[in-house]
């Protein structure tokens, strides 16, 4: 019955993401914004849903392990599965923008060590997880200002469609998806948490382990749709940012949350130290080289992204 709630939260969380991101944007546009800055904080924290309302729940519930390996196998499979997978079926490679070499990756291969940093110690404390969150602020807050000076075109158009969508809605439509999407993320967090570490003690495997895989893919869907959806349609530099985005909200939004809510801070077992941690570390500071090498990740680089993955859900299987 474990795997049954568990795949039902998985689905739950995913349609409850979609329908909040339908309900929260038709609100949004009645308020003036403009399509940017609706993109860039309501459609992307609308897909990071998943990951906030599992961080959410495991914390306050004191599963906090599973909430570090949903936050730190989802980045994992963010770079070594979505964008294996999305410059595989990309026709010519994954482009790459210079704003996501000379920043945004920088700013994902930084947090990554931060957090790396702050997990020495064994514990992720609450005065970190609200450093963290601030950090989040800030990242939002400059995103927007930038990204509203420059008009980046590529921004604009990654969320044209969720944007148009939700024109000419009717309000009650729009605040009933929101509700309904909230509700689903509720309840499917619920579902997802307690049929995971149901699993987890049957089979006497750690909760991270499972955070780390069945958790971590599961809520990554939204991504791996998003992403190679985008590289079919030739709009290869959408699903790197769409990836790049996802870490840091993780990084900074789902570990901070988590480390927030649960009374004593995130406990960090070892095996996060010595293998999981410095893996996403490694994957994020992997990006660097691959993406400016011919600013664009060619389909043997997703490939080799792919074996990169395969082999830490051996190692995973090995140790875990």
């Amino acid at each position: 019955m474990a795997y049954l709630w568990t795949l039902l939260g998985l689905v739950a969380l995913v349609a409850g993401a979609e329908l909040l991101v339908r309900g929260a944007v038709g609100l949004a546009l009645r308020t003036g914004l403009s399509t940017t800055v609706i993109g860039l904080t309501v459609v992307s924290l609308g897909t990071g849903a998943p990951e906030f309302a599992v961080a959410l729940r495991s914390g306050t519930g004191g599963d906090a392990a599973l909430a570090l390996g949903n936050a730190v196998g989802s980045n994992i499979a963010n770079v070594l599965l979505v964008l294996g997978l999305a410059a595989v079926v990309a026709t010519a490679g994954l482009a790459v923008t210079e704003r996501v070499v000379r920043t945004d990756v920088p700013l994902m291969a930084g947090v990554s060590v931060l957090v790396l940093v702050l997990a020495l110690d064994r514990t992720i404390g609450r005065w970190e997880g609200l450093a963290l969150l601030a950090g989040l602020v800030a990242y939002v807050a400059w995103t927007v200002r930038t990204a509203s000076r420059e008009r980046d075109p590529a921004v604009t158009a990654e969320f044209d469609e969720a944007v148009d969508a939700g024109r000419g809605r009717p309000l009650w439509v729009s605040a009933g998806l929101g509700l309904a999407g909230l509700a689903a993320l509720v309840v499917g967090a619920t579902w997802l948490v307690d049929g995971a570490t149901e699993i987890a003690r049957a089979w006497g495997v750690p909760e991270l382990v499972i955070g780390l895989t069945v958790v971590a893919i599961g809520t990554t869907a939204p991504e791996i749709a998003t992403s190679t959806l985008a590289a079919r349609r030739g709009e290869a530099d959408l699903a790197v940012g769409n990836v790049v985005g996802s870490n840091l909200f993780n990084l900074l939004g789902v570990i901070g949350i988590a480390a927030v809510v649960t009374p004593a801070g995130i406990p960090v077992p070892d095996q996060a130290v010595r293998l999981d941690l410095p893996v996403m570390v490694g994957a994020a500071l992997l990006c660097l080289p691959v993406f400016v090498r011919g600013w664009r990740v060619t389909r043997t680089e997703g490939v080799f992204f792919l074996c990169l993955y395969a082999a830490y859900l051996g190692a995973l299987l090995l140790t875990g």
